[in-house]
């Protein structure tokens, strides 16, 4: 059994490694060591406060495939950090980001197969996921525009209404369309990312994914508005961001 304190040990040691790598291979400068160390280490802390939190004393299968997959998402900030004061890591990033890609399905799979499936681990995937996102949109909106970081920003605007807004933190019905959509957000700014694409099909295929998002985060809202006049009777979920892979 792999104890939290030892999973977390081994997660942030093959962070420091991958940024190792990545300072010899892309030259990773200071900027980038401070963002890839700042999001490794938050991420393994939350995980063990987590999982302190619900009394689990062991990082998991599917939890472990979500950190490997967190540590990932952390080199791919550390790179687009560093690519503010210097050229674009493309390569290095859009390899990093589709790793973690492919991942995602992964992590899903294992907890359903070996039973595995919590609550906290569909959050952490989640949040891993949001905040690939959320790193992919910063790398792509010098390419095609600001309003990409739409894009990245959706998740953490829907979370900050709903303290403004209580009945927005209402857990809503599962939804596989929900799933599908959250995938093409990080496929289209991986592709988005690559550059492989003219820049018009590019910068239609990433409204397209905007405006995919903006009608799932639309049905979910008014799907909460309407619960706010009649109690809701459907099956619920945690959290509003069904990504690829979620448990």
């Amino acid at each position: 059994m792999l104890t939290v304190r030892r999973g977390t040990v081994i997660a942030g040691t093959g962070a420091v490694g991958l940024l190792a790598g990545l300072a010899m291979a892309s030259g990773l400068g200071p900027l980038g060591w401070l963002v890839g160390l700042t999001v490794a280490g938050a991420t393994n802390s939350l995980l063990a406060r987590g999982l302190a939190r619900r009394g689990i004393d062991a990082v998991h299968l599917p939890n472990r495939v979500t950190l490997a997959r967190a540590m990932l998402v952390a080199a791919v900030a550390a790179l687009v950090a560093d690519g503010a004061a210097r050229p674009a890591h493309t390569t290095a990033v859009v390899t990093l980001a589709t790793i973690a890609l492919l991942l995602d399905l992964v992590d899903g799979q294992v907890a359903r197969r070996t039973h595995a499936v919590t609550e906290l681990g569909a959050r952490f995937d989640m949040e891993v996921d949001a905040f690939l996102i959320l790193v992919l949109s910063g790398f792509v909106a010098p390419l095609a525009g600001l309003w990409v970081l739409a894009i990245g920003a959706a998740r953490y605007v829907y979370v900050a209404a709903g303290w403004v807004l209580p009945w927005l933190r209402r857990p809503v019905p599962p939804r596989y369309w929900r799933k599908v959509v959250a995938a093409i957000q990080g496929i289209v700014l991986t592709v988005a990312a690559a550059q492989l694409l003219p820049t018009i099909v590019a910068d239609l295929a990433l409204a397209a994914a905007l405006a995919l998002l903006a009608e799932s985060f639309g049905r979910d809202v008014w799907w909460l508005w309407l619960g706010t006049r009649k109690p809701a009777r459907r099956p619920v979920e945690t959290a509003h961001l069904a990504l690829v892979g979620t448990p």
